[in-house]
């Protein structure tokens, strides 16, 4: 299964100094243990109320997550706005690899840490864009891996723009059309992305970020594997893909 790197490029005006950073997972202490056991009694003693109890508790806790979600995001935003300067606070990625490495290591379950991420991402991205809207240019089309990446960095409330190359990204960041760009620079099967780094060569960008996806290609036919001729795909698919292809579908 190949691993895809995305770096994200941005003005070295905007973006300072470079940076590079790379998600982390810690593992539960043992305070997580303990609130775990206590999720589980609880969701056990929960089974023996009356569906309208559960539902009564259900809307209870609807209005206490909508409260805790709008104050939260008031002190994202208050935090930002206090900064010198708000732009470039607004994206972050140590803040956020802090918060995300935390979330890890509190998480009492039962949703797992990836769901718990993702919530708290959207509300990030919420939060950030009431100071400023962050555009994001980035390789397409839309769901395109690096479209899940740049979801993945940025969150639904970004402004995230398609474009159809690799320089276009670029492009579109250097001219200020974008506060960022999300690109492919690696890849575990092929290696460095020859394009993306020709282009840190012509233009005054760095990277200030990284993603990484797993990535995963389906093949899809009308009839059975043994009767496959020809395989269509992208030039970077079928090269993440050539081993696979080698040994199960030579005759093609």
């Amino acid at each position: 299964m190949a691993t895809k790197r995305v770096a994200k490029s941005s003005d070295s005006r905007r973006s300072g100094t470079s940076q590079k950073t790379r998600p982390s997972a810690g593992a539960p202490s043992r305070r997580a243990v303990g609130s775990a056991t206590k999720t589980s009694r609880s969701n056990s003693s929960s089974r023996k109320q009356t569906p309208a109890a559960l539902q009564k508790e259900i809307q209870r806790l609807d209005r206490e997550i909508l409260k805790l979600i709008n104050r939260r995001a008031a002190a994202t935003t208050a935090l930002l706005e206090s900064s010198e300067d708000p732009t470039r606070a607004v994206y972050d990625p140590r803040a956020d690899e802090q918060l995300w490495k935390e979330l890890a290591e509190r998480n009492p379950g039962p949703l797992p840490v990836s769901a718990v991420r993702g919530v708290f991402r959207n509300i990030l991205s919420a939060a950030k864009r009431q100071v400023k809207t962050q555009r994001v240019a980035y390789l397409g089309p839309q769901y395109s891996f690096t479209h899940l990446a740049a979801l993945e960095r940025f969150g639904e409330a970004a402004d995230l723009i398609p474009v159809n190359s690799i320089a276009s990204v670029f492009e579109e960041v250097n001219r200020g059309h974008a506060d960022y760009g999300l690109v492919p620079i690696e890849n575990s099967t092929d290696g460095r992305i020859v394009d993306t780094l020709d282009m840190f060569t012509r233009l005054p960008l760095r990277i200030c970020g990284e993603v990484q996806i797993n990535v995963r290609h389906n093949l899809l036919a009308r009839c059975p594997r043994s009767e496959i001729t020809e395989i269509y795909s992208k030039p970077q698919a079928l090269s993440q893909c050539r081993d696979w292809l080698a040994r199960n579908m030579p005759q093609a």
